[in-house]
């Protein structure tokens, strides 16, 4: 069964990523509400793909983080937790340097799916990736 305290907070949140992959790659975690989510990554060298631009796997990792934290945050009363059925990302743009942002959003919350959007921004608040997943909602056997 999946401790939903963990994922009451900002705080709480920002301790779970400690020694994880959102922890490793420096994520912050920044506002937390039932079907809202928050959180930025200040970019290194170790984000960026050897061509220098920004890796896709580093814009992914961030939003499938806060969608999977407020997904967590935002489960049905008794459920045990929940796990990734699908994920779809576009990437409409790039960055170097800076910080990056994303906003999730529960777009539909049923007892057995949930599905989130998600969008990460640069400092301009240029809009750089859209993505989107699917979690399904895993109840206690019986």
């Amino acid at each position: 069964m999946l401790d939903l305290s963990k994922y009451a907070t900002v705080e709480s949140l920002n301790r779970l990523v400690q020694g994880r992959l959102p922890g490793l790659l420096g994520m912050t975690f920044t506002h937390i509400e039932h079907g809202l989510s928050r959180g930025e990554l200040v970019l290194l060298p170790h984000h960026l793909a050897p061509n220098g631009f920004l890796h896709a796997a580093t814009v992914v990792a961030l939003a499938d983080t806060a969608c999977g934290f407020g997904c967590a945050h935002s489960l049905p009363k008794g459920a045990a937790g929940f796990t990734t059925a699908e994920l779809k990302s576009n990437m409409i743009s790039t960055v170097r340097s800076g910080t990056i942002r994303t906003e999730a959003r529960m777009r539909h919350g049923g007892r057995t799916t949930q599905v989130w959007d998600a969008e990460v921004r640069d400092e301009s608040d240029r809009v750089l990736t859209l993505f989107r997943c699917t979690q399904i909602v895993l109840w206690p056997r019986t």
